[in-house]
């Protein structure tokens, strides 16, 4: 039997976004396959401070990723943890540069989680040079790549110059035992309970940024108000809020329109919805998405690079239309509240995503055996 290797998790918490909360699922996953886990932390901030249990978090009391290296320069030499996994690009940098200072055989996977190319798109050539170069000089040095969806895979093969069949696409960790249980909790949202349930409600979830697209998500949902009463969640926060509350005004949809912020649980919410809506202009793996379909609730969703496809297998597991179509996105919402498709059949789709089976394969891809006890 092999001795418990120690995992370190290395990204800058700078939000409530999906990355912090996929690395909270992974950092729980691998200590309970019996590995001792550290959440390191270049920056500590949002809603996601509840570590899981098994997991120490040690923070490097930097305002910034670009401000931590020396900090996790000295935890690598202190602690010399067995492998460590940084997530995001420039924490995947900082890392890079941190183990060859540090000078320890610390064996690093360094992760991409969205789809970067498209994020950049309308960018000068000279941004696009700036962001790209560095990665194409760093990554090399790592001892694996770690890509969330084919697509980001392709993209970043793409970008870096390594070869597309050196990178790991492993699913991210998705589905955990406390998410179905977080799901059986009392939702709160007077939309959700009693006698409003008569009204369907739509449900969506992410920053409210340029990349989730929610002015065509609702858009989409006034035309499906058009043709029958519904309601909208939006959860998150974001610097577009302003915006978005005036569009709901212009519309006429204020009324149907709640926009909660920041929801601790939100697959309270998700399970209590008729329909969850993807209106993304670009991902790396919808992570909400995926949540959605494990807990059986039908979705809509754009077909943006990338993640949305193959998640939902070409369409097979929910409608998908083109980025920025509002007509179609409304359509589809009409469609699948019609008819929408059973909870059993839904979940199939999640099953990759098991969060066990995703912190195996990072294992794997850290060259460390999960079948400790």
């Amino acid at each position: 039997m092999n001795l418990p290797k120690r995992i370190a998790l290395f990204l800058s918490f700078s939000g409530d976004g999906g990355v912090e909360r996929m690395m909270l699922n992974l950092a729980g996953a691998i200590a309970r396959l019996g590995h001792p886990v550290d959440l390191v932390r270049a920056k500590a901030e949002g809603g996601h401070d509840q570590a899981p249990e098994g997991v120490r978090v040690i923070d490097l009391g930097t305002a910034h990723t670009r401000t931590s290296l020396k900090p996790l320069t000295r935890y690598l030499r202190r602690e010399r943890p067995d492998a460590m996994l940084a997530a995001k690009d420039r924490a995947n940098r900082v890392a890079i540069r941190a183990r060859q200072r540090a000078g320890v055989d610390t064996r690093l996977a360094v992760r991409l989680g969205t789809h970067l190319s498209r994020s950049l798109e309308g960018r000068s050539g000279l941004k696009k040079w700036l962001r790209y170069r560095p990665m194409r000089a760093a990554y090399p040095h790592a001892d694996a790549i770690v890509a969330v969806s084919a697509g980001v895979a392709e993209d970043t093969a793409r970008i870096t110059g390594i070869p597309q069949q050196a990178i790991h696409v492993i699913p991210n960790p998705v589905v955990t035992p406390g998410m179905r249980e977080a799901a059986r909790q009392p939702v709160g949202h007077p939309w959700l309970e009693g006698d409003s349930r008569e009204i369907p409600v739509v449900v969506a979830a992410g920053r409210l940024t340029r990349q989730k697209d929610f002015p065509t998500l609702l858009r989409a949902f006034a035309r499906l108000r058009e043709e029958r009463p519904a309601r909208l969640i939006i959860l998150g926060e974001g610097r577009d809020r302003p915006e978005l509350e005036a569009l709901a005004a212009e519309l006429g949809i204020a009324g149907d329109l709640d926009l909660p912020g920041f929801a601790a649980n939100p697959y309270a919410f998700m399970a209590g919805a008729d329909l969850f809506a993807l209106s993304s202009a670009w991902e790396g793996s919808p992570n909400v998405l995926t949540e959605a379909l494990a807990l059986g609730t039908p979705v809509a969703a754009t077909d943006c690079q990338s993640g949305p496809r193959e998640t939902l297998a070409g369409g097979r597991y929910g409608p998908l239309v083109p980025v920025g179509d509002a007509e179609a996105l409304g359509r589809a919402l009409a469609d699948t509240l019609a008819e929408p498709p059973e909870s059993a059949f839904l979940q199939e789709a999640a099953a990759p995503f098991e969060a066990e089976a995703s912190a195996r394969a990072y294992l794997a891809a850290l060259g460390v055996r999960s079948d400790t006890p």
